[in-house]
Protein backbone atom coordinates (compact mmCIF):
# COMPACT_ATOMS: atom_id res chain seq x y z
CA UNK A 1 0.00 0.00 0.00
CA UNK A 2 1.26 3.49 -0.80
CA UNK A 3 2.51 5.69 2.02
CA UNK A 4 0.40 8.41 3.59
CA UNK A 5 2.25 11.56 2.55
CA UNK A 6 2.21 14.54 4.91
CA UNK A 7 3.29 18.16 5.11
CA UNK A 8 3.96 19.87 8.45
CA UNK A 9 3.36 23.59 8.99
CA UNK A 10 5.20 24.79 12.09
CA UNK A 11 8.43 23.31 13.48
CA UNK A 12 8.24 24.52 17.05
CA UNK A 13 8.24 22.19 20.04
CA UNK A 14 5.32 20.10 18.79
CA UNK A 15 6.27 20.11 15.11
CA UNK A 16 9.82 19.00 15.89
CA UNK A 17 8.46 16.26 18.16
CA UNK A 18 6.17 15.00 15.39
CA UNK A 19 9.14 14.75 13.02
CA UNK A 20 11.23 13.03 15.69
CA UNK A 21 8.57 10.47 16.59
CA UNK A 22 7.81 9.65 12.96
CA UNK A 23 11.52 9.04 12.39
CA UNK A 24 12.24 7.18 15.63
CA UNK A 25 9.18 4.90 15.50
CA UNK A 26 8.82 4.48 11.76
CA UNK A 27 8.34 0.70 11.82
CA UNK A 28 5.94 0.70 14.78
CA UNK A 29 3.79 3.45 13.26
CA UNK A 30 3.71 1.74 9.85
CA UNK A 31 2.66 -1.50 11.51
CA UNK A 32 -0.13 0.22 13.44
CA UNK A 33 -1.28 2.27 10.47
CA UNK A 34 -1.08 -0.50 7.90
CA UNK A 35 1.20 1.60 5.71
CA UNK A 36 4.11 3.99 6.02
CA UNK A 37 3.62 7.62 6.99
CA UNK A 38 6.09 9.77 5.09
CA UNK A 39 6.99 13.43 5.56
CA UNK A 40 7.17 15.11 2.16
CA UNK A 41 7.45 18.80 3.03
CA UNK A 42 7.67 21.23 5.93
CA UNK A 43 7.09 24.93 6.40
CA UNK A 44 8.36 27.34 9.04
CA UNK A 45 9.37 30.96 9.33
CA UNK A 46 13.13 30.55 9.70
CA UNK A 47 15.16 28.03 7.68
CA UNK A 48 18.37 28.93 9.50
CA UNK A 49 17.12 28.23 13.02
CA UNK A 50 18.92 25.44 14.86
CA UNK A 51 16.45 22.62 15.49
CA UNK A 52 16.57 19.29 17.28
CA UNK A 53 15.60 17.46 14.07
CA UNK A 54 17.06 17.36 10.57
CA UNK A 55 14.77 18.62 7.80
CA UNK A 56 17.14 18.55 4.82
CA UNK A 57 15.36 15.55 3.27
CA UNK A 58 12.05 17.43 3.02
CA UNK A 59 10.86 20.08 0.61
CA UNK A 60 10.87 23.41 2.46
CA UNK A 61 8.30 26.17 2.06
CA UNK A 62 8.61 29.59 3.66
CA UNK A 63 4.88 30.12 3.13
CA UNK A 64 2.88 27.35 4.86
CA UNK A 65 -0.05 27.87 2.50
CA UNK A 66 2.03 26.33 -0.29
CA UNK A 67 1.72 22.95 1.43
CA UNK A 68 -1.97 22.82 0.54
CA UNK A 69 -1.23 23.15 -3.19
CA UNK A 70 1.53 20.51 -3.30
CA UNK A 71 0.10 17.54 -5.25
CA UNK A 72 2.26 14.93 -3.49
CA UNK A 73 0.74 15.67 -0.06
CA UNK A 74 -2.30 13.80 1.33
CA UNK A 75 -2.42 15.40 4.80
CA UNK A 76 -1.45 18.84 6.06
CA UNK A 77 -0.60 19.14 9.76
CA UNK A 78 -1.22 22.68 11.04
CA UNK A 79 0.92 23.47 14.10
CA UNK A 80 1.20 27.22 13.65
CA UNK A 81 -1.43 28.30 16.18
CA UNK A 82 -3.76 31.27 16.34
CA UNK A 83 -7.43 31.42 15.41
CA UNK A 84 -6.99 33.58 12.32
CA UNK A 85 -4.29 34.63 9.87
CA UNK A 86 -2.05 32.07 8.22
CA UNK A 87 -3.36 29.14 10.30
CA UNK A 88 -6.94 29.72 9.18
CA UNK A 89 -5.93 30.37 5.57
CA UNK A 90 -3.87 27.17 5.50
CA UNK A 91 -6.74 25.14 6.97
CA UNK A 92 -9.20 26.47 4.40
CA UNK A 93 -6.80 25.97 1.49
CA UNK A 94 -6.05 22.41 2.62
CA UNK A 95 -9.72 21.46 2.70
CA UNK A 96 -10.47 23.14 -0.63
CA UNK A 97 -7.67 21.05 -2.15
CA UNK A 98 -9.49 17.96 -0.81
CA UNK A 99 -6.64 17.09 1.51
CA UNK A 100 -6.98 15.95 5.11
CA UNK A 101 -6.28 18.44 7.87
CA UNK A 102 -4.74 17.50 11.23
CA UNK A 103 -4.41 20.34 13.72
CA UNK A 104 -3.48 20.99 17.34
CA UNK A 105 -5.02 24.45 17.15
CA UNK A 106 -7.72 24.74 19.81
CA UNK A 107 -8.40 28.41 19.09
CA UNK A 108 -8.99 27.69 15.40
CA UNK A 109 -11.47 24.88 16.10
CA UNK A 110 -13.23 26.77 18.90
CA UNK A 111 -13.77 29.84 16.72
CA UNK A 112 -14.07 28.45 13.19
CA UNK A 113 -14.76 24.75 13.73
CA UNK A 114 -18.22 24.62 12.15
CA UNK A 115 -17.22 26.65 9.08
CA UNK A 116 -14.21 24.38 8.56
CA UNK A 117 -16.36 21.30 9.09
CA UNK A 118 -18.81 22.45 6.40
CA UNK A 119 -15.89 23.13 4.06
CA UNK A 120 -14.46 19.68 4.74
CA UNK A 121 -17.75 17.94 4.03
CA UNK A 122 -18.29 19.95 0.85
CA UNK A 123 -14.91 18.74 -0.39
CA UNK A 124 -15.19 15.14 0.78
CA UNK A 125 -12.43 15.35 3.35
CA UNK A 126 -12.13 15.68 7.13
CA UNK A 127 -10.47 17.39 10.08
CA UNK A 128 -8.77 15.52 12.91
CA UNK A 129 -7.93 17.53 16.05
CA UNK A 130 -7.18 15.16 18.93
CA UNK A 131 -4.16 17.26 19.87
CA UNK A 132 -6.24 20.44 20.25
CA UNK A 133 -7.51 19.52 23.73
CA UNK A 134 -5.53 18.08 26.63
CA UNK A 135 -2.47 17.01 24.65
CA UNK A 136 -1.88 13.30 25.08
CA UNK A 137 -5.25 12.57 26.73
CA UNK A 138 -7.55 10.96 24.11
CA UNK A 139 -10.61 12.95 25.14
CA UNK A 140 -11.66 13.92 21.59
CA UNK A 141 -11.69 10.29 20.48
CA UNK A 142 -13.59 9.36 23.65
CA UNK A 143 -16.36 11.88 22.93
CA UNK A 144 -16.50 11.32 19.16
CA UNK A 145 -16.34 7.53 19.29
CA UNK A 146 -16.23 5.75 22.65
CA UNK A 147 -19.41 7.37 24.08
CA UNK A 148 -20.99 8.36 20.77
CA UNK A 149 -24.10 6.26 21.44
CA UNK A 150 -24.67 7.52 25.00
CA UNK A 151 -26.20 10.83 26.04
CA UNK A 152 -23.54 12.83 27.87
CA UNK A 153 -24.65 14.52 31.07
CA UNK A 154 -21.49 16.51 31.77
CA UNK A 155 -17.88 16.96 30.72
CA UNK A 156 -15.50 18.84 32.99
CA UNK A 157 -12.00 18.91 34.31
CA UNK A 158 -8.57 20.49 34.61
CA UNK A 159 -7.65 21.61 31.11
CA UNK A 160 -4.66 23.89 31.64
CA UNK A 161 -1.38 22.54 32.98
CA UNK A 162 0.12 25.99 33.61
CA UNK A 163 -2.66 26.97 36.00
CA UNK A 164 -2.63 23.59 37.68
CA UNK A 165 1.12 23.90 38.26
CA UNK A 166 0.72 27.40 39.74
CA UNK A 167 -2.08 26.28 42.07
CA UNK A 168 -0.05 23.24 43.15
CA UNK A 169 2.88 25.53 44.02
CA UNK A 170 0.59 27.82 46.00
CA UNK A 171 -0.95 24.86 47.81
CA UNK A 172 2.22 22.90 48.58
CA UNK A 173 4.59 25.76 49.40
CA UNK A 174 2.31 28.58 50.50
CA UNK A 175 3.44 30.83 47.64
CA UNK A 176 1.54 33.89 46.55
CA UNK A 177 0.26 33.90 42.98
CA UNK A 178 2.99 36.11 41.48
CA UNK A 179 5.79 34.02 42.99
CA UNK A 180 4.17 30.77 41.82
CA UNK A 181 3.75 32.21 38.31
CA UNK A 182 7.44 33.11 38.22
CA UNK A 183 8.29 29.54 39.24
CA UNK A 184 6.14 28.25 36.37
CA UNK A 185 7.94 30.56 33.94
CA UNK A 186 11.37 29.44 35.15
CA UNK A 187 10.30 25.81 34.73
CA UNK A 188 9.14 26.49 31.18
CA UNK A 189 5.46 25.84 31.96
CA UNK A 190 4.28 29.46 31.55
CA UNK A 191 4.82 31.86 28.69
CA UNK A 192 6.47 35.26 29.12
CA UNK A 193 2.95 36.63 28.57
CA UNK A 194 0.84 34.11 30.51
CA UNK A 195 -2.53 35.89 30.12
CA UNK A 196 -4.10 33.28 27.85
CA UNK A 197 -3.51 30.61 30.50
CA UNK A 198 -3.99 32.41 33.81
CA UNK A 199 -7.05 34.39 32.70
CA UNK A 200 -8.83 31.17 31.72
CA UNK A 201 -9.09 31.73 27.96
CA UNK A 202 -7.02 28.68 27.01
CA UNK A 203 -9.36 26.53 29.11
CA UNK A 204 -12.37 28.23 27.49
CA UNK A 205 -11.16 27.31 23.99
CA UNK A 206 -10.80 23.69 25.02
CA UNK A 207 -14.13 23.62 26.85
CA UNK A 208 -15.85 25.06 23.77
CA UNK A 209 -14.71 22.06 21.74
CA UNK A 210 -15.55 19.48 24.42
CA UNK A 211 -19.00 20.98 25.01
CA UNK A 212 -19.79 21.01 21.29
CA UNK A 213 -18.84 17.35 20.92
CA UNK A 214 -20.53 16.25 24.14
CA UNK A 215 -23.86 17.97 23.48
CA UNK A 216 -23.87 18.23 19.68
CA UNK A 217 -24.21 21.98 19.46
CA UNK A 218 -22.27 24.52 17.43
CA UNK A 219 -19.15 25.75 19.25
CA UNK A 220 -20.01 28.96 21.10
CA UNK A 221 -16.90 30.41 22.72
CA UNK A 222 -18.49 33.79 23.43
CA UNK A 223 -21.20 32.29 25.64
CA UNK A 224 -18.82 30.78 28.21
CA UNK A 225 -18.32 32.83 31.41
CA UNK A 226 -14.59 32.90 32.15
CA UNK A 227 -12.70 33.64 35.37
CA UNK A 228 -8.97 33.13 35.89
CA UNK A 229 -6.73 32.49 38.88
CA UNK A 230 -4.70 35.71 39.18
CA UNK A 231 -6.86 37.11 42.01
CA UNK A 232 -6.34 34.09 44.26
CA UNK A 233 -4.27 34.44 47.42
CA UNK A 234 -2.28 31.86 49.35
CA UNK A 235 -4.88 32.46 52.07
CA UNK A 236 -7.53 30.96 49.79
CA UNK A 237 -5.48 27.79 49.38
CA UNK A 238 -5.01 27.57 53.16
CA UNK A 239 -8.69 28.09 53.92
CA UNK A 240 -9.58 25.54 51.23
CA UNK A 241 -7.35 23.02 53.03
CA UNK A 242 -9.18 23.74 56.30
CA UNK A 243 -12.40 22.94 54.47
CA UNK A 244 -10.81 19.68 53.26
CA UNK A 245 -10.66 21.01 49.72
CA UNK A 246 -8.14 22.25 47.18
CA UNK A 247 -8.59 24.86 44.45
CA UNK A 248 -8.54 23.92 40.77
CA UNK A 249 -9.28 25.90 37.62
CA UNK A 250 -12.10 23.90 36.04
CA UNK A 251 -13.82 23.99 32.71
CA UNK A 252 -17.32 22.57 33.09
CA UNK A 253 -20.18 21.88 30.69
CA UNK A 254 -23.29 20.25 32.18
CA UNK A 255 -26.76 19.65 30.82
CA UNK A 256 -29.49 20.69 33.26
CA UNK A 257 -33.30 20.80 32.97
CA UNK A 258 -32.95 24.55 32.37
CA UNK A 259 -30.37 24.18 29.61
CA UNK A 260 -26.62 23.93 29.16
CA UNK A 261 -24.55 25.23 32.05
CA UNK A 262 -20.94 25.93 31.25
CA UNK A 263 -18.19 28.00 32.81
CA UNK A 264 -14.48 28.34 33.37
CA UNK A 265 -13.64 29.27 36.95
CA UNK A 266 -11.44 28.38 39.92
CA UNK A 267 -13.44 26.14 42.25
CA UNK A 268 -13.03 24.49 45.63
CA UNK A 269 -12.79 20.75 44.99
CA UNK A 270 -13.18 18.25 47.87
CA UNK A 271 -10.02 16.26 48.58
CA UNK A 272 -12.10 13.12 48.08
CA UNK A 273 -12.67 14.01 44.42
CA UNK A 274 -10.40 12.34 41.83
CA UNK A 275 -9.68 15.79 40.42
CA UNK A 276 -8.04 16.82 43.70
CA UNK A 277 -5.27 14.27 43.05
CA UNK A 278 -4.27 15.90 39.74
CA UNK A 279 -1.17 17.96 40.49
CA UNK A 280 1.47 20.06 38.72
CA UNK A 281 1.13 20.19 34.91
CA UNK A 282 -1.18 17.20 34.58
CA UNK A 283 -4.67 17.52 33.08
CA UNK A 284 -7.77 15.45 33.75
CA UNK A 285 -11.20 15.26 32.14
CA UNK A 286 -14.30 13.53 33.46
CA UNK A 287 -17.22 12.53 31.25
CA UNK A 288 -20.56 11.66 32.87
CA UNK A 289 -22.95 9.44 30.93
CA UNK A 290 -25.91 7.28 31.85
CA UNK A 291 -23.45 4.38 32.09
CA UNK A 292 -21.28 6.13 34.66
CA UNK A 293 -18.30 8.48 34.85
CA UNK A 294 -15.12 8.11 32.83
CA UNK A 295 -11.97 9.91 33.92
CA UNK A 296 -8.92 10.42 31.73
CA UNK A 297 -5.73 12.03 33.01
CA UNK A 298 -2.22 12.69 31.80
CA UNK A 299 0.01 15.34 30.31
CA UNK A 300 -2.10 18.00 28.69
CA UNK A 301 0.72 19.76 26.84
CA UNK A 302 4.35 19.43 25.82
CA UNK A 303 6.02 18.26 22.66
CA UNK A 304 5.94 14.51 23.19
CA UNK A 305 2.36 14.26 24.45
CA UNK A 306 0.88 16.56 21.81
CA UNK A 307 2.91 14.98 19.01
CA UNK A 308 1.59 11.58 20.10
CA UNK A 309 -1.98 12.86 19.64
CA UNK A 310 -1.11 14.21 16.18
CA UNK A 311 0.35 10.87 15.15
CA UNK A 312 -2.71 9.03 16.47
CA UNK A 313 -4.78 11.17 14.09
CA UNK A 314 -2.42 10.30 11.23
CA UNK A 315 -2.74 6.60 11.99
CA UNK A 316 -6.53 6.90 11.89
CA UNK A 317 -6.32 8.53 8.46
CA UNK A 318 -3.84 5.94 7.22
CA UNK A 319 -6.25 3.20 8.29
CA UNK A 320 -9.06 4.87 6.37
CA UNK A 321 -10.98 5.67 9.54
CA UNK A 322 -13.64 8.23 8.64
CA UNK A 323 -15.74 10.27 11.05
CA UNK A 324 -17.65 13.57 10.67
CA UNK A 325 -15.34 16.61 10.50
CA UNK A 326 -16.90 18.03 13.68
CA UNK A 327 -20.69 17.81 13.98
CA UNK A 328 -23.59 17.02 11.68
CA UNK A 329 -26.82 18.94 12.15
CA UNK A 330 -25.88 20.60 15.48
CA UNK A 331 -28.81 21.23 17.77
CA UNK A 332 -29.59 24.69 19.17
CA UNK A 333 -29.35 24.36 22.95
CA UNK A 334 -30.68 26.89 25.46
CA UNK A 335 -28.22 28.11 28.07
CA UNK A 336 -28.87 28.14 31.79
CA UNK A 337 -29.28 31.66 33.17
CA UNK A 338 -27.44 32.89 36.29
CA UNK A 339 -30.61 32.71 38.39
CA UNK A 340 -30.98 29.04 37.39
CA UNK A 341 -27.42 27.98 38.24
CA UNK A 342 -26.96 27.00 41.86
CA UNK A 343 -23.94 26.03 43.91
CA UNK A 344 -22.47 26.16 47.35
CA UNK A 345 -20.16 29.15 47.61
CA UNK A 346 -16.89 30.06 49.30
CA UNK A 347 -16.59 33.75 50.16
CA UNK A 348 -13.39 35.25 51.60
CA UNK A 349 -13.45 38.82 52.87
CA UNK A 350 -10.68 40.96 54.29
CA UNK A 351 -12.39 43.20 56.83
CA UNK A 352 -11.64 45.66 59.60
CA UNK A 353 -11.44 43.94 62.97
CA UNK A 354 -14.40 45.63 64.66
CA UNK A 355 -17.73 44.67 66.23
CA UNK A 356 -20.78 44.14 64.01
CA UNK A 357 -18.92 43.07 60.86
CA UNK A 358 -20.30 39.55 60.69
CA UNK A 359 -23.79 40.74 61.56
CA UNK A 360 -23.84 43.24 58.69
CA UNK A 361 -22.52 40.67 56.22
CA UNK A 362 -25.03 38.11 57.46
CA UNK A 363 -27.88 40.59 57.00
CA UNK A 364 -27.03 41.07 53.31
CA UNK A 365 -26.89 37.30 52.76
CA UNK A 366 -30.14 36.86 54.68
CA UNK A 367 -31.92 39.44 52.54
CA UNK A 368 -30.69 37.60 49.44
CA UNK A 369 -32.11 34.33 50.84
CA UNK A 370 -28.59 32.86 51.08
CA UNK A 371 -28.05 30.58 54.05
CA UNK A 372 -24.66 30.38 55.79
CA UNK A 373 -23.35 26.85 56.27
CA UNK A 374 -20.15 27.71 58.17
CA UNK A 375 -17.86 30.62 59.04
CA UNK A 376 -14.10 30.71 59.62
CA UNK A 377 -12.33 33.52 61.46
CA UNK A 378 -9.01 33.20 63.25
CA UNK A 379 -8.55 35.47 66.25
CA UNK A 380 -7.79 39.15 66.29
CA UNK A 381 -5.21 40.96 64.21
CA UNK A 382 -2.38 43.27 65.22
CA UNK A 383 -2.96 45.22 61.99
CA UNK A 384 -6.73 45.60 62.57
CA UNK A 385 -7.60 43.59 59.47
CA UNK A 386 -8.76 39.99 59.46
CA UNK A 387 -9.96 37.47 56.88
CA UNK A 388 -13.47 36.11 57.26
CA UNK A 389 -14.48 33.03 55.26
CA UNK A 390 -18.11 32.09 54.75
CA UNK A 391 -19.36 28.89 53.16
CA UNK A 392 -22.97 29.01 52.01
CA UNK A 393 -25.58 26.41 51.30
CA UNK A 394 -26.89 26.12 47.73
CA UNK A 395 -27.63 29.54 46.24
CA UNK A 396 -28.08 30.85 42.73
CA UNK A 397 -25.19 32.50 40.94
CA UNK A 398 -27.26 35.63 40.35
CA UNK A 399 -28.21 35.98 44.02
CA UNK A 400 -24.66 35.33 45.22
CA UNK A 401 -23.04 37.81 42.86
CA UNK A 402 -25.58 40.50 43.74
CA UNK A 403 -24.96 39.93 47.46
CA UNK A 404 -21.19 40.04 47.00
CA UNK A 405 -21.46 43.40 45.25
CA UNK A 406 -23.35 44.81 48.23
CA UNK A 407 -20.89 43.30 50.69
CA UNK A 408 -17.94 44.74 48.75
CA UNK A 409 -19.43 48.22 49.20
CA UNK A 410 -19.50 47.98 53.02
CA UNK A 411 -17.05 50.46 54.58
CA UNK A 412 -15.20 47.84 56.61
CA UNK A 413 -14.44 45.55 53.61
CA UNK A 414 -10.84 46.33 52.67
CA UNK A 415 -10.20 44.16 49.60
CA UNK A 416 -12.16 42.85 46.65
CA UNK A 417 -14.00 39.74 47.92
CA UNK A 418 -12.98 36.33 46.62
CA UNK A 419 -16.06 34.26 45.72
CA UNK A 420 -15.65 30.71 44.40
CA UNK A 421 -17.93 27.80 43.70
CA UNK A 422 -17.58 24.90 46.09
CA UNK A 423 -18.02 21.58 44.34
CA UNK A 424 -20.20 18.91 45.91
CA UNK A 425 -19.29 15.37 44.93
CA UNK A 426 -19.19 14.97 41.13
CA UNK A 427 -21.48 17.89 40.42
CA UNK A 428 -18.96 19.96 38.55
CA UNK A 429 -18.64 23.71 38.50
Amino acid sequence: MTALRIGIAGLGTVGAAVVQQLQDHRALIANQAGRAIEIIAVAARDRTKTRSVTTSAFTWFDDPRQLAAMPDIDVVIELIGGMDGVAKELAEATLRQQKYLVTANKALIARHGMALAHLAEANGTQINFEAAVAGGIPIIKTLREAVAGQPVRAVYGILNGTCNYILTQMQDFGLEFTTALQAAQRAGYAEADPAMDIDGHDTAHKLTILSALAFQHAPDLASIPVSGISNLSSADLKFAAELKCCIKLLGVARMTPQGLQHAVAPCLVPLTSPLAAIHDVLNAVQVETAAGTIMLSGRGAGGAATAGAVIADLIDLARGHRIPPLLRNPDPIPLSQPDQITSRWYLRLQVADQPGVVADIGAILRDAAISIESLLQHGRSAVSSVPVVIVTHEASEAAMHAAVQKIAALPFVQQTPCCLRLITGDKGC
